[in-house]
């Protein structure tokens, strides 16, 4: 399985491909449409939500709503295009237009200007947007649907904003609320405006983006994003990139903003004695083994354990920061602020919509890898076999 997008932040669309996915697999449009209505919510987000509405059209692989076998080809309509024809793409003329010399730290401004020789940054910035994850999340939601025919499920919450306050400091102020079952995170995370799981914390986390957007500064935070239903035994520890934690992290990671990526409960349990955090292995009643906690994450020597996978990421606040930074002009080649493009205050809550669309792909490519399969009905079989052996 593998994908390859195209396209610019402003051009005429954003393009994909998707190869791998068996055939036999009903896709519901719909719902893919609704994952790009999802991604475009959130406290925080900037005028950008308010010009798209996102959807899809799938040209490729797929037909009267059901996969082929072949690549799946698709392209979602840029609509913010209309004011920059002329401006972005191949029969563009007005090169001027729009410039942007004063490079952005934290982007890729000034490294792709230097590694490609370019002295305008839109041709680097354009692409190297956060725009592209809208294709991200049609793939995975066409992930998302393979994965439940194979009963599993995918899902996030915002458990930090501002890095000062998360997840962790919930329980030393008493809220104490983060901790909820899967079912619960489904039903509640994306009633919140900025997908926090109590009231408490959505009401500090949409305190802290007010501040930041009327100070003219932007937010990180943390998010936190779990599947369910993996069987026992995709991935392996035979070679580094056959490891499901090098796959998943290698995918997160490529999400722009991610700076970390942390499975299981690591960064709270590393500083404890290992026979106090490795799961404790048992025997129930019935001679299913069992953990009382899932402290590895649900991946043990690169292979899925049968728990939950739970992954954690770390979001950098967004680079376009709207008082500016200082920084460069590689044309004046003089100190400057640092261009003021348009952009979100905190992109923290859409990340993690974004994340779970990149963790679904991230499981459907090593399930594929690991079960093969050419049309749905043999792949459920051969994951019936892989769940029965444990």
């Amino acid at each position: 399985m593998r994908f390859l997008t195209a396209g610019e932040s402003h051009g005429k669309c954003l393009m994909g491909i998707l190869e791998g996915i068996p055939a036999n697999l009903k896709i519901d449009i719909a719902q893919v449409n609704a994952e790009l209505a999802r991604r475009q919510q959130g406290y925080g987000r900037g005028g950008r939500m308010a010009i798209e509405s996102d959807t899809v059209e799938f040209v490729a692989g797929i037909r009267g709503g059901v996969t082929t076998g072949a690549p799946i080809g698709f392209f979602i309509a840029n609509k913010d295009y209309e004011n920059w024809a002329g401006i972005i793409g191949a029969d563009a003329s007005q090169l001027d237009e729009r410039k942007v010399t004063a490079v952005r730290p934290g982007h890729a401004d000034l490294a792709g200007c230097i590694k490609y020789a370019q002295s305008d940054a839109r041709n680097i910035l354009e692409r190297a947007s956060a725009r592209e994850t809208a294709a991200k999340v049609v793939i995975g939601a066409i992930a998302k649907q393979y994965l439940a025919e194979l009963g599993i499920r995918v899902t996030s919450f915002t458990t930090g904003i501002d890095c000062v306050f998360s997840m962790y400091d919930c329980e030393e102020r008493g809220c104490n609320q983060c901790g909820h079952a899967f079912e619960d995170i489904i039903a509640r995370a994306d009633r919140s405006p900025v997908r926090a799981m109590s009231p408490y914390c959505e009401k500090e986390f949409m305190k802290y983006i007010d501040e930041a957007k009327k100070s003219g500064d932007t937010l990180g935070g943390e998010v936190r994003v779990i599947a369910r239903g993996m069987p026992v035994g995709i991935g392996s520890h035979i070679a580094f990139d056959k490891r499901l934690e090098y796959k998943i992290a290698g995918h997160l990671m490529a999400i722009p903003s991610v700076k970390g990526v942390a499975v299981g409960n690591i960064f709270t349990l590393m500083g404890g004695d290992g026979s106090q955090t490795h799961d404790a292995l048992s025997y129930d009643k019935n001679g299913k083994i069992v953990r009382k906690t899932n402290n590895a994450g649900g991946i043990e020597g690169g292979i899925s354990n049968g728990e939950d996978i739970v992954v954690m990421l770390g979001i950098k606040p967004v680079p376009s920061v709207p008082k500016g930074i200082p920084s460069i002009d590689i044309q004046a080649k003089q100190n400057a602020i640092s261009a003021r493009e348009r952009g979100d205050t905190c992109v923290v809550p859409a990340a993690g919509v974004v994340a779970e669309a990149v963790l679904a792909y991230a499981l459907a490519e090593a399930i594929a890898e690991t079960l093969g399969g050419d049309h749905m009905a043999e792949v459920r079989e051969r994951m019936r076999l892989k769940r029965d052996a444990f």
